[in-house]
């Protein structure tokens, strides 16, 4: 190591907001937790749509 190595200053790191830090914990989270199982007894229910009455265009537009 050459003596300007060693006398150039070393970077500090930026200090990281709680809010950045759970942001990228829960980012993380969200793309290294696999799928989960469908629950049986939504299964033996049906598909969604036959489970979640549909909304009329007159409730969106209002």
């Amino acid at each position: 190591m050459s003596a300007s190595e060693r006398e150039a200053p070393q970077p500090h790191p930026q200090p990281v907001s709680m809010r950045d830090l759970l942001a990228s914990c829960a980012a993380a989270s969200a793309v290294s937790t696999p799928p989960r199982e469908p629950d049986e007894k939504a299964e033996a229910a049906g598909p969604v749509e036959k489970r979640v009455p549909r909304r009329d265009a007159e409730q969106d537009a209002a």
